[in-house]
């Protein structure tokens, strides 16, 4: 275990020294949008939170977790809630997106960012993969909760990815859009039985794919499909438009 490993999550001696364990802050130096679901356009922050619960083997961010090819010291640092909440107040841009890894690992120190960042006038999205129940304190205000589930075709095992639990708690908060995965119709057809078992809604379904070529491609795979079913269809606008490139 690193020096970095969150092995404390709860409550720090001295509130203002709260630190979290970032990977990566951008989309003040260089304005950017969220690239997907429900805010896809919206021009946003990112603060990428470092480590995660699942070792997906599609994940892009794998040197937010992955120990057999990243030394994660050098892919995170420690930063506190007060530098990050003047990182973000610098910026005119209201929506923050913290995502990961799997920020909710880290959430009760989550609570006083969130509360800050509120504070400030800026409204707040989570990415998360579904499996951790969210504090009370962090269903608040201008909170929103993108959940994207894991399926076994993103390379991941769903006794793992899948926590009913968790997922219930996101259905009754009213706080969660549930975005997926998907390259093929057999993934929509696991999808549409994992929200009709969960009561999953409103349902959004992102096309696979790092390359704009590969993105077309699989959106005219599934496109009629998703339509048929009437969930939302989400694209990978920073794909698109930044060519995936760190830090858009």
């Amino acid at each position: 275990m690193t020096s970095l490993e969150p092995t404390t999550v709860g409550r720090a001696t001295d509130d203002a020294q709260f630190w979290l364990i970032v990977m990566e802050c951008f989309g003040v130096e260089v304005p950017t949008f969220q690239g997907e679901g429900p805010s896809c356009g919206h021009p946003a922050l990112f603060i990428r939170l470092s480590r995660c619960n699942l070792t997906c083997a599609k994940c892009d961010t794998k040197e937010s977790w992955d120990t057999s090819r990243f030394d994660l010291r050098e892919w995170s640092t420690r930063r506190t809630v007060a530098d990050l909440v003047a990182w973000a107040a610098s910026s005119p841009v209201e929506l923050v997106v913290i995502t990961g890894g799997e920020p909710l690992l880290q959430q009760t120190r989550l609570v006083p960012l969130v509360q800050a960042l509120l504070a400030a006038g800026k409204r707040v999205e989570f990415e998360t993969n579904g499996t951790i129940t969210p504090l009370p304190e962090l269903l608040i205000g201008k909170v929103r909760f993108n959940v994207s589930p894991k399926i076994a075709s993103f390379g991941v095992d769903e006794a793992k990815s899948l926590v009913p639990a968790a997922l219930k708690a996101f259905v009754e908060s009213g706080r969660a859009a549930f975005k997926f995965v998907a390259s093929s119709v057999a993934d929509l057809d696991r999808i549409a039985e994992l929200t009709d078992t969960h009561r999953l809604a409103p349902v959004w379904v992102m096309h696979e794919g790092t390359t704009a070529e590969a993105i077309t491609e699989t959106a005219r795979v599934l496109a009629d499909a998703v339509a048929a079913r009437h969930w939302h269809f989400t694209t990978r606008l920073h794909v698109l438009a930044f060519a995936n490139a760190r830090g858009r």
